[in-house]
């Protein structure tokens, strides 16, 4: 018998576990899927979680994941990396070593804090991501609060530099969560002047729209597209998939990936 490798470019992830289907993992393989990839997943941390809040974040077992690495990255040719939430601290030495050992473009979505307001990242998995992952990171997706706790500074410009300064190669800001009419993410890289993206802002809010994001853009990257042209590709595969949203519960409402 004969075997062919998968021609679908495959796209390891790191998130964590939404019982209810709207972010992390579900949104990664969704999103992954609909855009022509196959997802790899390493679930980093199980959850408590509707689509109103988060309650409780239980990392995953640091040996169990470092097996799960090497299980997937000795069988399946990796085209690239998404990282989304981190159970703890630990797990980012482990994500940055195969990162390096890949040599493949790396989705960094910083989550930071629930929908709901609850915390998600300790102050430790923060510095480590800064000092460990930030170099790594072919794409980093925050939304605007993640960047200004993440980085110094009054504007989404100097957020964007102080961020560059770490070492990631593009940093795209997301504006869902900001007062404005419209939405407005900046792409911003070393040596460019910034640029923005404008989206129609839809009367509903999203669970999993930032993960949505950061999955899409991984695919694409996985399939070989530049950076500028994944990103305004993912942007309005999202923007379509919010369009597309529904409610399953009495919070926000889930992205319908798979259009």
């Amino acid at each position: 018998m004969s075997s062919t490798h998968s021609q679908r470019p495959i796209v390891l992830c790191f998130s964590g576990h939404d019982p209810g289907g709207g972010a992390g993992i579900h949104a990664d393989i969704e999103a992954i899927g609909a855009l022509g990839g196959h997802a790899l997943t390493i679930i980093t941390a199980h959850t408590v979680q509707d689509t109103r809040n988060v309650e409780r974040v239980v990392p995953t077992d640091l040996t169990l994941l470092a097996e799960q690495i090497v299980a997937l990255s000795s069988d399946s040719v990796i085209s690239a990396i998404k990282v989304g939430l981190l159970g703890e601290a630990a797990q980012i030495s482990v994500i940055a070593r195969t990162a390096q050992a890949l040599g493949v473009p790396l989705v960094l979505d910083p989550i930071l804090r629930a929908g709901g307001g609850s915390n998600l990242a300790s102050t430790a998995t923060i510095m480590a991501m800064q000092t460990q992952l930030f170099p790594l990171t072919t794409v980093l997706t925050p939304n605007a609060a993640e960047a200004r706790r993440l980085a110094p500074g009054d504007t989404a410009a100097e957020n964007a530099d102080a961020l560059l300064e770490t070492g990631c190669a593009n940093v795209l800001i997301t504006g869902g969560d900001e007062p404005s009419d419209d939405v407005v993410n900046s792409w911003h890289r070393v040596g460019h002047e910034a640029q923005t993206f404008r989206w129609p802002r839809l009367p509903e809010t999203f669970h999993g729209a930032g993960c949505t994001l950061a999955a899409s853009i991984a695919a694409l990257l996985a399939q070989g597209r530049e950076v500028g042209d994944a990103l305004a590709e993912a942007q309005a595969y999202t923007q379509r998939a919010l369009q597309n949203a529904q409610r399953t519960g009495q919070g926000r409402s889930i992205p319908g990936r798979l259009l």
